[in-house]
């Protein structure tokens, strides 16, 4: 009898720290992006439980989901997608969730910047132009998206609205200072030396915030291979502008970028995290955004 009472009693007390319309369970996330699943875990905090579903340094643009993802996927109450068209594999979360989870594009509602697309480049309209879905590398647009999440975090949980919106602010004062950080590091390097390198074209929201002009080896996909035409060009573009380094990825196979150092003269000024989050500096968004900008800067000076 006396266990009884135990049990009953330690229940009461467990449910005096759960307010009304409240429940125990946290709500479950699956998110298909690494700066989304900071996002949410920095908003949600201890009220949510996030399944990162693309890892920290897996490339999204070749990423499938494992039947686990999917199981993940199907199991949560919302799903967290980049958006833009980066998920090339909508149609099997799609199937695996039956549509019961709230599926959020963040990017989807963040301003689109529009790229001239490579010949063979997937998801290109019929101008020839496509969505850059690598919003990531804008701070400001990441301050948009840690809006959209705490706001859809309340719409599934007006409980915690407090908490939500407590976390969320002062994330933003953190992604507020990151920005003018980056602002003040860029203005250390002159405006005509502003001449970026890349794998692929992944860095345009980052040129158009901070002042930079992007030579892309290969297109907005890792999946498209440059042509031998493309690569020529570049070469000669390079030369003519005397642009003095060309910056790896972390996620890319670097033996392009090194021929066209050989042809070229410029050094390798660096590798950087251009689809997300990675290991080492670039484990959390301020660390891959310092990483990013500090590499460039200082190779570039």
């Amino acid at each position: 009898m006396m266990v009884v009472r135990g049990l009953v009693a330690a229940l009461l007390i467990g449910a005096a720290f759960v307010r009304p319309g409240q429940t125990a369970e946290t709500l479950k996330i699956a998110s298909f992006s690494t700066v989304l699943t900071e996002i949410a875990r920095r908003v949600g905090a201890n009220h949510v439980s996030v399944a990162g579903l693309v890892k920290p340094g897996q490339d999204p643009h070749e990423y499938q989901p494992t039947p686990a993802d999917l199981e993940q996927a199907a199991d949560a109450r919302l799903i967290l997608l980049s958006g833009k068209h980066l998920e090339h594999y909508l149609d099997k979360v799609q199937q695996a969730t039956g549509a019961k989870a709230a599926s959020l594009a963040v990017g989807d509602a963040l301003p689109t910047l529009k790229m001239k697309a490579d010949p063979d480049e997937p998801q290109a309209d019929p101008t020839g132009m496509v969505d850059d879905p690598h919003w990531w590398n804008s701070v400001a647009n990441v301050e948009r998206a840690t809006m959209i999440v705490r706001d859809e975090l309340i719409k599934l949980d007006q409980a915690d609205q407090a908490d939500y919106e407590k976390n969320a602010k002062a994330y933003l004062a953190e992604l507020e200072a990151l920005d003018h950080w980056a602002k003040r590091k860029v203005a250390e390097l002159p405006r005509d030396k502003r001449k970026l390198v890349t794998s692929h074209d992944a860095f345009q929201c980052l040129a158009r915030d901070y002042g930079f002009k992007i030579y892309a080896i290969e297109g907005v996909s890792t999946e498209t291979e440059p042509s031998d035409r493309h690569v020529a060009e570049l070469i000669d573009e390079i030369k003519n502008q005397r642009v003095k380094a060309i910056f790896l990825e972390n996620t890319l196979n670097p033996k392009v970028s090194t021929e066209i150092t050989r042809e070229t003269g410029a050094k390798i000024g660096g590798s950087l995290y251009a689809d997300g989050l990675g290991n080492g500096d670039g484990s959390t968004y301020e660390g891959l955004v310092r990483h990013n900008i500090s590499t460039i800067v200082d190779a570039l000076k």
